[in-house]
């Protein structure tokens, strides 16, 4: 199975940004996206991109966060701008193991996922 490790989370101000990555074990050519999950909150799907680089967003923070994946694809990213502080969660990026359908945000079609990285954000 393919792990999946972030890195990038940490304190920031409201209005300030964050990159998150997420780093794979090896060559994903399948649907990835980003998760977060606050305490108390049940984990909600944020974007997604498929393997030719089509995207979906959440629409909350649609137009403040972006993601992208690195021409190897092996590295995701999620660039987060204008930040609020309820964006504040446990972020978390996932894959698509095996069939699946459409490359959408809250998919329920991934399998695989990494060990999270902490986001807060402060007024």
């Amino acid at each position: 199975q393919v792990q999946l490790v972030e890195s990038g989370g940490g304190s920031e101000q409201a209005g300030g940004s964050l990159r998150l990555s997420c780093t794979a074990s090896t060559y994903i050519n399948r649907c990835m996206a980003w998760f977060r999950q606050a305490p108390g909150k049940q984990r909600e799907g944020i974007a997604s991109i498929t393997s030719t680089g089509s995207t979906t967003y959440e629409d909350s923070v649609k137009d403040r966060f972006t993601i992208s994946q690195d021409r190897s694809r092996i590295t995701l990213y999620l660039q987060m701008n204008n930040l609020k502080p309820e964006d504040s969660a446990m972020y978390y990026c996932a894959a698509y193991s095996s069939g699946g359908g459409y490359c959408y945000y809250n998919s329920p079609y991934f399998t695989v996922w990494g060990q999270g990285t902490e986001v807060t954000v402060s007024s």
